[in-house]
């Protein structure tokens, strides 16, 4: 298996499994609200982007920032394309290949595009490479169609090109200024908008919540490594998934007509929660050999359930939409195929995730670290 010389946060690892767990359950849910979040069930769930933002931030900070005597910026790229492109690609192989199965009247667009469109779109998609509205085969303006959530990793990628050429050079201070001047942009964007969802889209407003979302977090997270001197906290794997849980999981602060209250609580969460939650995994030992396997297998699906998930979910959201069932699933009598349904496409999404962790992931990170970081 690919490690860095350092050891790994196992609790950390394992809040980062829990959270893309949850963003699978945000977005089945999601399906059903029809677009109104103060509907939705586990409301919160588009936040565990920007929780992983943080934990981006604190581990690239905490297994790269005493390195650079020894480490030049080709080996650390190297490093960071072994550890996150291998998913990328297969996310979007695993796109492609289900995308016409997507048909029906929320992505009319699939019956028009091409098959040698859909191949263009998914060979750039395996760059990151954000597209334009010209490439578009959903409908939804989305800069990596075939797999929605790869947006974030085109922003992961953008901080570990700012942290390599610039933010590692910073001071402490610093970097807390810059910290403080994108929490507060976080802070006005947050109420201004009522929530901070976003950062899917190749156009200005989507580009800037996207850099929004990222900024603070990230340098928060990483500033916390720098800081941080963690103690010894007792039950920190059940304190942090507790309160992980419950953050991602409340429903909409304010309703509709007072939806800056929501950005207040999205504020709150991001800019004071998820560093303490990060600071109190680092901070925490897991005893029990049988906690232990649960933590390493929440870490290993995280990356992989949370990048290859979507592909499975919009073939769910194409069936429920062919069905009129996202007007108001309890009231028809397909409630039963609607649960069994929702836990098929969880279930696949697990598996499909924990199968490409050990058959593809690991050893493709494996066979890359021997023939290309050598030399």
């Amino acid at each position: 298996m690919y490690k860095d010389s350092k050891s790994h946060y196992l609790i950390l690892d394992a809040l980062r499994g829990i959270a893309a767990i949850i963003v699978v359950f945000f977005h089945i849910f999601e399906v059903f609200a029809n677009g109104d979040h103060t509907k939705l069930i586990i409301n919160h769930g588009y936040l565990a982007v920007d929780f992983f933002f943080a934990l981006s931030g604190f581990v690239i900070g905490y297994a790269y920032d005493d390195r650079w005597n020894s480490m030049n910026l080709k080996s650390f790229f190297k490093r960071r394309l072994i550890r996150l492109h291998p998913m990328i690609i297969i996310g979007m192989i695993i796109g492609a290949l289900l995308y016409y199965f997507q048909f029906g009247p929320l992505f009319p667009f699939i019956s028009e595009t091409p098959v040698w469109k859909l191949l263009i779109v998914m060979l750039i998609g395996m760059t990151l490479l954000p597209l334009t509205p010209s490439m578009e085969i959903r409908g939804w303006t989305e800069m990596h169609p075939l797999n929605g959530p790869a947006w974030s990793l085109f922003f992961e990628y953008i901080a570990n090109i700012l942290y390599a050429l610039w933010l590692r050079k910073l001071s402490n201070k610093w970097i807390a200024t810059l910290a403080f001047i994108a929490g507060s942009v976080l802070i006005h964007m947050a109420v201004t908008r009522g929530d901070i969802i976003g950062g899917w889209a190749l156009n200005s407003e989507q580009i800037y919540v996207g850099f929004t979302r990222l900024l603070y977090p990230f340098l928060a997270g990483l500033l916390l490594s720098r800081i941080s001197k963690p103690k010894k906290l007792n039950n920190a794997f059940l304190w942090t998934t507790l309160i992980l849980t419950i953050v991602l999981a409340i429903p909409r602060i304010g309703g509709a007509q007072q939806g800056y209250l929501n950005g207040i609580y999205d504020s709150l969460i991001v800019i004071v929660v998820f560093p303490i939650l990060v600071y109190m995994g680092s901070c925490g030992q897991i005893v029990s050999d049988r906690v232990k396997k649960l933590a390493t297998f929440l870490g290993n699906l995280s990356y992989p359930l949370y990048i290859t998930h979507y592909p499975i979910m919009y073939i769910f959201m194409a069936w429920v939409a062919r069905n009129e069932l996202y007007v108001d699933p309890t009231s028809t009598d397909k409630l039963p195929q609607l649960i069994i349904a929702s836990l098929a496409t969880l279930i696949t999404s697990i598996l499909l995730g924990h199968y490409l962790f050990k058959i593809y992931d690991l050893p493709i990170r494996s066979w890359l670290t021997k023939k290309w970081m050598n030399k």
